[in-house]
């Protein structure tokens, strides 16, 4: 059945109703469920909004609906926007000073989808334009365009957005031009870079190495935000590992309240995974900063261990890929894979049998609603624990 196209300036955003959410998750199963049945995929969906990095209003679904009918289960389209804390780092006039870190409100975008049935007339990119305008400040963004009818109404659990990201799997171009004013200003892509690992067969010991549960994670997350923090504070204002030449400020989210967790029961919900001991990841016992989380990535087949967070100097690092892999090998798991690896552990990496390659699919993309262009914005630890 051939639908008729909508005019664009009869639409407008909506934060989704309950049984629009339920509808989207409908439409998303056949493309997303995997190995869910829809009954268990609608399941995890309502328990995955109910963990700590989606509760209390910090998941949006948004919905592209007539004007006239908001609550129209016949929607175009639908998103998601996930509400988070960030930190946004300054380099000062001189370099004898520390970075300025300021604590941020932020955005991940994910699960953007237009049913085969209204697919082709612009809806998915009106609706990412038009996200903009109920997540960021709307004096950081340029004049609403009349052409677009009035703005949609802002909501008191979402806006004040500094920065917003997503993972792109339909290519760069697609959320690059969808801007909030045009066709340019949108989510820019920064380093979709991923190395991997066959896990090999070297066993090793456990001596000096702590594994660890879910539970010690959320722990060691919320002294990770910490880290991170001093971090910016010190970190230089070029590198030649930077996707941005001299950054005017780093931006990043931060892996606790349940973003860096959430991807351990949304990996294996329903399905019969494990990783050996509960454990789903390893610190030194000697240098508590050398650790790595990860999560089991099920697509495309045969599974692999995806690191979510990892922290290791060039000193530490090696020993720290072997116990991942090892993990990994004790659960069945044949590869790891890590993303954005700094230089120096990327060359580690690729002498311990590590190879480094550009992704085609997860693009990062990031979008900038401060007073800068998105192009002198660097994104700081761009790892696997910010993907949603």
């Amino acid at each position: 059945m051939v639908e008729p196209v909508v005019d664009l300036v009869s639409l407008s955003l909506f934060p989704a109703t309950r049984a629009q959410v339920v509808e989207s998750w409908r439409r998303t199963w056949p493309q997303w469920g995997g190995a869910l049945s829809l009954t268990e995929y609608l399941a995890r969906e309502a328990e995955m909004e109910s963990m700590d990095h989606a509760k209390g209003g910090k998941l949006i679904i948004w919905v592209l609906a007539p004007r006239d009918d908001p609550t129209s289960l016949d929607f175009m389209c639908s998103c998601e926007a996930y509400k988070r804390a960030g930190l946004v780092a300054y380099p000062t006039s001189s370099t004898s000073e520390p970075n300025s870190v300021h604590e941020v409100t932020c955005y991940a975008i994910a699960s953007v989808f237009t049913p085969p049935s209204k697919r082709g007339h612009g809806y998915a990119s009106h609706m990412m334009r038009l996200l903009h305008w109920v997540i960021a400040s709307r004096a950081n963004l340029p004049k609403f365009p009349e052409a677009w009818g009035a703005p949609p109404e802002q909501v008191a659990e979402a806006s004040e957005g500094l920065f917003s990201g997503l993972y792109s799997d339909v290519g760069e171009e697609f959320y690059r031009l969808a801007g909030p004013g045009s066709k340019e200003g949108g989510w820019e892509m920064r380093g979709a870079v991923s190395t991997i690992w066959d896990v090999g067969t070297e066993e090793g010991h456990d001596d000096g190495w702590t594994w660890l549960t879910q539970e010690q994670l959320n722990g060691l997350w919320d002294r990770d935000a910490g880290r991170i923090k001093k971090e910016l504070a010190n970190m230089l204002t070029s590198d030649t590992s930077y996707e941005v030449e001299r950054p005017v400020a780093f931006a990043t989210y931060l892996p606790t309240n349940g973003v860096c967790g959430f991807h351990i029961p949304r990996s294996t919900y329903a399905l019969d995974v494990s990783m050996t001991g509960g454990f789903w990841g390893v610190q030194s016992s000697s240098d508590p900063d050398t650790y790595a989380s990860w999560s089991v990535d099920l697509r495309p087949p045969p599974p692999t261990l995806i690191i979510t967070r990892l922290c290791a100097s060039e000193e530490t690092f090696p020993g720290l890929i072997v116990k991942i892999k090892q993990a990994a090998r004790r659960s069945g798991i044949r590869k790891v894979e890590v993303w954005k690896l700094g230089e120096g552990l990327r060359d580690i990496a690729e002498r311990t049998g590590g190879r480094t390659f550009i992704r085609n699919e997860h693009l990062p993309q990031i979008v900038w609603y401060g007073p800068e262009a998105t192009g002198n914005i660097e994104w700081a630890y761009n790892e696997k624990f910010g993907w949603c």
